[in-house]
């Protein structure tokens, strides 16, 4: 495949309108669709916590790089395999003294040890408090029962790492800007009346 013909995941926080001029963004600040003005608005949006499920150390490198590009690396969580996901998302364990709300998203990789990230998605979707959690699949699983599977499940993404070096930053920190500052979860009283 040819870099014309490739799919390219693209998330825009902002865009040019036909004049070229700015939009504006998150909280009603103005930035530019190339990035320029975003820590002004990171800075305005209390961000919401990233959980990042991900037990290839280099893969969770890059990727709490590529959210640090976009100001969001630090509100995010690593856990390392399937049993550490649920016992934070539980506050179970070392994570019983974590706040309370749910992460923003999670960026699940389906090749976990302990417990894989097909049984860890079925948890979530499977518990009234948790199953309103924005997931999203980043793995390198191109295996079409993995897909289909997770879209059962109820997955809102699945994303397919990219080999290349720059595809893989530029996915992660368009996925992060997405769900950490442009997604309107649903409302914290409309989820607290799902779980009677």
């Amino acid at each position: 495949m040819d870099a014309k013909s490739k799919p390219q995941l693209r998330v825009r926080a902002a865009s040019k309108d036909e004049t070229g001029k700015q939009f504006k963004g998150a909280a009603g600040k103005k930035f530019h669709p190339d990035g320029s003005g975003r820590n002004e608005v990171a800075a305005m949006v209390k961000l919401k916590r990233i959980l990042l499920v991900e037990d290839n150390a280099n893969d969770a490198e890059l990727t709490m790089e590529a959210l640090a590009e976009h100001h969001l690396a630090n509100g995010v969580d690593l856990v390392r395999d399937g049993a550490e996901a649920l016992d934070y998302l539980y506050r179970r364990e070392k994570f019983a003294g974590v706040e309370e709300a749910n992460p923003a998203v999670i960026l699940l990789d389906l090749k976990l040890p302990k417990v894989d990230g097909l049984e860890v998605l079925r948890t979530i979707k499977a518990d009234d408090r948790l199953k309103f959690i924005p997931v999203v699949v980043l793995t390198s699983s191109r295996e079409e029962r993995d897909v289909i599977e997770s879209y059962r499940l109820g997955v809102n993404a699945y994303v397919v790492k990219p080999v290349d070096f720059s595809e893989f930053i530029n996915a992660v920190k368009e996925l992060g800007a997405f769900w950490a500052i442009i997604n309107e979860p649903p409302p914290s009283a409309w989820l607290q009346r799902s779980d009677k």
